[in-house]
């Protein structure tokens, strides 16, 4: 079992280069400590976007996370923000001092600094373009987001956007990792109020943690569900099926911007969402780098270009 250790925040803010500013207790909640590993996260696996349960929700990607057995999936899903208005920045990891560091996600007016990882379902490795908040309601973007427009009618249409990068590598500086840091104004946002993630958002985490099959010694990178229309609800949803060989492997190329996302059948029949290995070694981010693979993106449904298909 590889060494895991807590770093504190002072520690992290000197070593990664920029500091966060702890505003309320509600900002420092959020990254008040890191977990530091020495061996990178596993490439993002391919996965579909469940259909939006309903008015309101916001994606929030699926990531690797780490526990006393290793890495383990959360998947993706949709949840309720702690008030309107707030958007969810996705937690990532970065590569400093020789050691991999977590930098936990977070709710804030804007979506800051996320290592550049390209988390698809419009987290494209800088800012959020799957949706916005108008007059206290969630519009969703529908080139990215996958939602039934029967169902929710506060939706758009804007491809005006561009990916970082279409790799799968989820961590941030190092060998073979993204090379991106914060702009002047992802530095500012780190500056305002955040709020850490939801009660509902710990269980749903705390849900993977315990279920063995989503440990990466178990599946290898890949989980049995890449994520779920609602926190904690681990099953396919029916209009979901599950990848066929390798996931690493590069997907059929279907449509135009979401070749790597599987268009969800009856989509618009209503709203039917459809330790780490005790050997010791866990895959680098970098070994399983596909060529011109995005990472989760929604084909389906209504949205278009969605991130990675994690084809679960």
């Amino acid at each position: 079992m590889r060494k895991a250790y807590l770093v504190p925040l002072l520690v992290l803010a000197l070593v990664i280069g920029f500091s966060v500013a702890a505003t309320p207790a509600t900002a420092a909640a959020q990254i008040a400590v890191g977990i530091s590993v020495r061996v990178g996260p596993p490439a993002l696996p391919v996965y579909a976007q469940p259909i939006c349960p309903g008015p309101d929700y916001i994606w929030t990607p699926g990531y690797w996370a780490w526990g006393p057995d290793g890495y383990y999936w959360v998947p993706g899903t949709w949840v309720l923000a702690p008030q309107p208005g707030l958007l969810w920045t996705p937690g990532w990891w970065g590569f400093a001092g020789g050691a991999y560091v977590w930098h936990g996600g977070y709710w804030g007016p804007h979506v800051g600094f996320y290592g550049g990882i390209n988390y698809g379902f419009g987290y494209f490795g800088t800012g959020f373009v799957g949706g916005e908040w108008r007059g206290g309601h969630f519009f969703y973007n529908t080139a990215v987001s996958r939602v039934n427009v029967r169902v929710i009618h506060n939706v758009y249409v804007n491809r005006n956007y561009r990916r970082v990068t279409t790799s799968r590598v989820a961590f941030n500086g190092g060998p073979h990792g993204i090379n991106m840091r914060p702009t002047a104004e992802q530095q500012r946002w780190d500056r305002e109020q955040h709020f850490a993630r939801t009660p509902v958002q710990d269980r749903h985490a705390a849900a993977a943690q315990n279920n063995r099959a989503y440990h990466y010694s178990e599946n290898h990178g890949r989980p049995p569900v890449g994520a779920t229309q609602r926190p904690n609800q681990f099953h396919r949803p029916a209009n979901e099926s599950r990848p066929r060989g390798n996931s690493q492997a590069r997907p059929n190329n279907r449509g135009q911007e979401n070749r790597n996302f599987a268009p969800p059948r009856n989509e618009q029949r209503g709203n039917r969402p459809g330790a780490q290995p005790r050997n010791e070694r866990a895959p680098r981010g970098n070994e399983a780098r596909p060529h011109n693979e995005q990472p989760h993106g929604n084909q389906g449904g209504h949205g278009g270009d969605h991130g990675h298909d994690n084809g679960h």
